[in-house]
């Protein structure tokens, strides 16, 4: 499994070894065997930009998904295989953390969570998929929390 983490933003300092060891428990976590994520922690002027560029919606968002994965090998080993790139907004997890009671260090795991998952497979589109995929995350960031201290990141 290739890593890699690029923080692109100055909003806040980020401990990249712990986001490592984070999401390296989150693929050990989900079986996830092979393949590579990349992940842009950006700040929301370049989130913006990407929203526009490539999904053509205005404003920034919290994450997007890139999925590499030819689509042939996703069906022969869909849970086990992924090839992808995120984009994480730090400026949006400081916007989003207060509303929802939570810090901005755990809401950049839960979009990295939230990223991994549509890598997967999931989808949010429809409200059945979107409930299903909601509680899977918040599974997954309740185990993450008990292993690790988000603050320290």
């Amino acid at each position: 499994m290739t890593l890699e983490i690029s923080n692109r933003q100055r909003t806040k300092k980020i401990n990249p070894r712990l986001l490592k060891q984070i999401v390296a428990e989150l693929f050990a976590e989900l079986k996830i065997k092979e393949g590579e994520l990349g992940i842009n922690l950006v700040g929301a002027r370049e989130m913006t930009r990407v929203n526009r560029q490539f999904l053509q919606h205005e404003g920034s968002t919290d994450v997007i998904t890139f999925d590499y994965l030819d689509p042939a090998a996703s069906v022969q080993q869909p849970a086990s295989k992924l090839h992808g790139e995120l984009f994480v907004c730090v400026d949006e997890a400081i916007l989003q953390a207060k509303p929802f009671k939570s810090n901005w260090q755990s809401e950049i795991v839960r979009y990295i969570v939230h990223g991994v998952l549509h890598l997967l497979g999931h989808d949010d589109l429809k409200p059945s998929s979107r409930r299903e995929m909601k509680r899977e995350e918040n599974r997954l960031i309740r185990r993450l929390a008990r292993k690790f201290a988000f603050t320290q990141l």
